[in-house]
Order: structure tokens, then sequence, then C-alpha cells
């Protein structure tokens, strides 16, 4: 962002960064994402039996933001600031249902004897 306000402030004449959106997705998006991913794991190593199909799982976490970037790419949504907050408020709804499920499917000796 240092690299871009230092190239773009001549032709601007202010500083793009930092702005609300990156505010946003920097303060809010990515700890929320962060903490769903987290969780999705959770799960995931709760219903599997083994290390490389919980990763493998897991990767599947990157899809609903792979379709919303797609979606910003292709003209259906923009990623303004209040895009970004419905995405976060949507997402911190999706973590509290995710924890409460982790939470109850977790069970770490289970994991640690079944696990080769």
């Amino acid at each position: 962002m240092t690299l871009i306000d230092a190239v773009t402030y001549g032709r601007l004449g202010y500083l793009y960064y930092p702005n609300w959106d990156m505010g946003i997705i920097l303060f809010l998006l990515a700890p929320l994402a962060l903490l769903l991913s987290i969780e999705l794991n959770i799960i995931t190593s709760s219903r599997v039996t083994d290390v490389r199909a919980a990763a493998q799982a897991g990767s599947l976490m990157f899809l609903p933001f792979i379709g919303i970037y797609l979606a910003s790419e292709i003209g259906v949504i923009t990623l303004d600031a209040s895009t970004l907050l419905v995405i976060a408020g949507a997402i911190a709804v999706l973590d509290v249902v995710m924890f409460r499920i982790s939470t109850s499917l977790f069970q770490r000796e289970q994991i640690l004897t079944k696990w080769r």
C-alpha cells in the first residue's frame, strides 16, 4: 500500500491508502475469515480419519471467498464499504453457528487416538 501511495500521490493529489474498504478488509473481514477457517478445520478434523483428508477438505473453505471475488470481477457485486460490511455480518453469523457446531463435535482424545 505504501508503494501504491508513493506512485499515485502525484497523479491523484492525495494518498489512496488507507481507505475504508481496506480498513474493513484488514480489521474486520480477515479476522472473521480466520475464525471461520479454524472452525471449519476443527469440524473437518473431527469427521475424517486421515491428516491428508483433513487438509484437502479444509482447503474447500476458500471457495466462498473465491466466489465473492469472481462475482466482483464480473460485475455482479461491487466491493464497496456497505457490501463489505454485509459480507462481514454474514461471516460473523456463520462464525457463531460454526463455533457452536465445532465445540459440540470436537473430541480431542478421540482425534489423537483415531488418526494414524
